[in-house]
Parts: C-alpha cells; structure tokens; sequence
C-alpha cells in the first residue's frame, strides 16, 4: 500500500547509501577454531595435533603440507612456522558424551546448540567451545581447561600422571599477546637445541683428535742404530730386544700351541677325541672314499 496521493516518501526509501560491513561474529568465529582444522577448514577428526603456538590441525593435513610445501593450499600462514613432526604434539582428548554429531538435528523440531563443544575437560567438564580457555601438555598431550589447572595445582598430569613443568603448557587458541609469548618461547627453546647439538658435535671432535693423539703416541718406535766397530765386525755390546721381539715370541708360543694336535693330548678321553676327524674312527678304508672329488673330501 502507498503512492496513492497521500504518502510521501523518505530519502532512505528512494536514495540507496553504502553497504554496511558485514562484522563477522565473534562468538562464532572462536567456536569454528575449536571444531575445524587450521589449515585444511575440515572438521577436527582424530588424531587431531597442535603446534607450539597452540592452534589445532588434522593429522594428515599437517603432514600432507610437510611432504610437499610448493603446492597452492589456502590457509598456509598458520604451517609456516612448522618444519617436521618433532614441531606438532597429538592431543589426548576426551570427547563430549552430549556430542552428537553435525547432523544431529535432521527434521528441523529440536533445538541445536551450536556452542555445543566436541571435546570436554576431564577434570571440571567444560566444554571446549571458545568459551573457555584450555591447555595441552608438551609432555604428554592431555588437555585441560585453565580453571582446572588452576584450581588444582599439581605438577603431575591429572588423566595420565606424567610430570610437567610450568614450561610445558601450552594455550589453546589463545589472544594475540599469548601467541607472541608462546612464538618467543618457540625461537628460544630452538636456539637453545641448536646450541646444544654444536656443542656435542665438538665435543666428539674432540674426542676423535684425542684419541688419534694417544694411538700415535703409543706406537712402538724401534731404535735401529747399532754402534758399528771400524773393522767392520759386530758391535761388543749385546743387543736390547725391542717390543717387537717379545710380540715375535709370544706369537710363536700361541702358534705352537695352536698346532697342537687335540690325539696328542694324553689327559683328553678317547670319546673326546672321537669327536674329531683326526681321529682314526673317522677315516676311511678306499672301498668308502668315491672315485670323484668333492668340496667336502668325507661326503660319499
């Protein structure tokens, strides 16, 4: 109804303004993090991963990303700071029984709670829906809410009892301020894993020269100057036996003991010396021994 002679109309209804900007909704912008993948936008699925500055990925995606890096994937920004598998953790999450599912709501006559979290707390049950702030371990994996660390303080894990430092946890989707501290303690905890691996790499350099320096200064130096007579006989002084005699004796006692035949020996039984193919039971008359030659001389 209008326009019929006795209305007239405003500025707004016939001069169109500018578009107002659509604002994204906070409450469920922080609830899409809590449910879908960093990287990929897919739903969390297990095994489900965090990095040290706390965001959540899929498994596959992250490792999808680290196999190859050059191809176009959206969302890059947030992997940039990964370089292998040592750089993400898997969570150790316990699932929300309320949880039903995306498609819970088929028919349309139940109300759906979109704030609705997949996973909870352990230990006071909140739900992990961007409402709450929550935790992982960089020992173990488990999560937690804040409240619960708070409110029980203890430096053993509450689910798996592995010990923790204050060090070790890690915010959850946290503010721009605690993604900047945790960036920091990132660099710092590399820098200070490259310093140790240089250090050990000197130190086993050092200890290979070291040892290098002791063989060379236990090789045996034979002296062979001898005092020679001018009327060209041998000298009067007896000669020294250098550490290379006495290794020439010792070998010539082991070889002579080693030659020892094992019949000769008188306190050795006769069932003993069966047992060898010297032994006078083990040889063979020529009706036994074959016209043809083997590898094994006693194979007929």
């Amino acid at each position: 109804m209008g326009c019929d002679g006795g209305t007239i109309p405003k500025r707004h209804e016939l001069v169109k303004g500018p578009k107002k900007v659509e604002k994204v909704d906070k409450h469920a912008e922080s609830a899409a993090k809590w449910k879908h993948c960093a990287l990929s936008q897919e739903i969390l699925r297990r095994p489900i991963i965090a990095c040290d500055l706390g965001r959540l990925f899929n498994k596959d995606a992250v490792i999808e990303y680290l196999l190859d890096k050059t191809a176009e994937r959206p969302n890059t920004e947030a992997v940039t700071h990964i370089r292998g598998i040592k750089d993400i953790k898997e969570l150790n999450l316990t699932d929300n029984p309320e949880w039903k599912g995306e498609r819970r709501n088929t028919k349309g006559d139940v109300y759906e709670d979109i704030q609705c979290g997949i996973f909870i707390c352990p230990v006071v049950g909140l739900e992990m829906n961007g409402k709450h702030r929550f935790c992982y371990l960089q020992t173990c994996g488990c999560v937690f809410s804040d409240r619960a660390l708070k409110e029980v303080k203890t430096e053993i894990c509450h689910k798996c009892g592995e010990g923790f430092k204050a060090e070790d946890v890690v915010v959850l989707n946290g503010t721009k301020e605690e993604v900047g501290k945790l960036r920091e303690r990132m660099e710092e905890r590399r820098a200070k894993a490259k310093t140790k691996k240089s250090k050990k790499s000197k130190a086993a350099e050092t200890v290979a020269t070291s040892s290098e320096s002791k063989e060379e200064a236990q090789a045996p130096q034979v002296d062979l100057t001898e005092s020679a007579q001018p009327n060209g006989g041998e000298s009067s002084q007896p000669a020294v036996a250098g550490p290379s005699d006495s290794s020439k004796g010792t070998k010539s006692l082991t070889s002579s003991t080693d030659k020892r035949s094992f019949q000769e020996m008188t306190e050795k039984s006769e069932v003993f010396k069966s047992l060898f193919t010297t032994h006078s039971s083990a040889k063979r008359t020529k009706d036994q021994t074959s016209n043809w030659v083997t590898h094994t001389p006693y194979h007929f």
